[in-house]
């Protein structure tokens, strides 16, 4: 991308408002259901649902397989950072979905899943309200080997123990952060643990939640939820990276997303950030800069004064082709 001007260039986009590429930087593409096969097939569809929605870059914090080579070499696909596939301790996830590895053998998946993607990996910490999370001392020692070869660690936590564990293990990415202590947050900031709460992943299942009969799970998961907003807001304020990450299907929503963002307390422009320049800084990748990717969402209304233009955009460009 360049910002002086280029002789003999064609105009794409005259008046308007542009971003750099937007974000989802937690999202599954691949697969949809828990006990279906990745798929190639529906790997490039959701790749383009995203792409045509102006997300332009994808972080993939677990997938059922390690993204294939040939989305990287896919011009007309976003940009992809992955962190290999979910390593899930016995009890912690899905039967299969991930790569099931024992206690004794996570450091060591962690550090050849690191290698073997985008230099992330992802880390079940914990799974059940009633059962015990991943230990501190082994996520510890997660970070510690993969922090070692350059890497960075998301951790899934929606328990309290969860949350707690990741925290001071020191992980990179804190995934949902459901029951998140608040009293953790500081440390969060300080360390540089950013938060990607999936807010419209947990909020399109509340009202469904609140109309079934009480039980100890569901007065669990309604009293975390109840807590992730006032959550999401303090962090913000506390200096901790909030990020922008749907975790849910179609894909192409981080709209929705932002506006969640924005119902917690972010600022538009705050949480616009948080699904792109923000999001596009922290994976290593420049906004509009001049020599930075041509990577670029326009829209005739100012997203800013209305979050939901984001889901109108009127021009795409990736790699410096217009897409759309």
């Amino acid at each position: 991308m360049r910002t002086e001007p280029v002789p003999d260039a064609d105009i794409v986009v005259d008046g308007g408002w542009l971003l750099p590429g937007l974000v989802d930087v937690h999202t599954h593409p691949g697969t949809e259901v828990h006990d279906a096969p990745f798929s190639d097939e529906m790997l490039r569809r959701h790749l383009t649902d995203h792409r045509d929605a102006g997300v332009l870059l994808v972080r993939t914090p677990g997938t059922a397989a390690r993204i294939p080579d040939w989305v990287d070499e896919d011009p007309q696909q976003p940009r992809v950072r992955s962190a290999g596939r979910w390593l899930a301790t016995p009890g912690r996830f899905f039967p299969g979905l991930g790569r099931d590895v024992s206690e004794e053998d996570l450091v060591h998946a962690a550090v050849e899943e690191a290698k073997a993607s985008s230099g992330w990996c992802k880390v079940i910490a914990d799974w059940r309200h009633d059962e015990p999370a991943l230990p501190r001392d082994i996520l510890s020692a997660v970070v510690q080997a993969v922090h070692a070869i350059g890497g960075r660690v998301a951790a899934h936590c929606q328990t309290a123990d969860g949350s707690l564990n990741a925290v001071r293990a020191g992980v990179d990415g804190l995934e949902h952060g459901m029951h998140l202590d608040p009293d953790l947050i500081d440390q969060m900031a300080s360390q540089g643990t950013a938060f990607v709460p999936t807010l419209s992943a947990f909020g399109a299942g509340a009202d469904r939640r609140r109309t079934e009969e009480p039980s100890a799970r569901r007065d669990w998961w309604l009293a975390g939820w109840e807590a992730m907003l006032p959550n999401v807001r303090a962090a913000h304020e506390a200096g901790v990276t909030v990020l922008a990450g749907t975790d849910s299907f179609p894909c192409g929503t981080v709209t929705s997303e932002v506006e969640w963002l924005v119902r917690a307390g972010l600022s538009a422009e705050t949480a616009l950030g948080a699904a792109s320049w923000s999001a596009r800084s922290w994976l290593g990748l420049p906004g509009l800069v001049d020599g930075g990717p041509a990577d670029l969402v326009a829209y005739d209304t100012d997203p800013t004064l209305d979050i939901s233009a984001l889901a109108n955009p009127s021009r795409i460009i990736l790699r410096g082709r217009v897409i759309a």
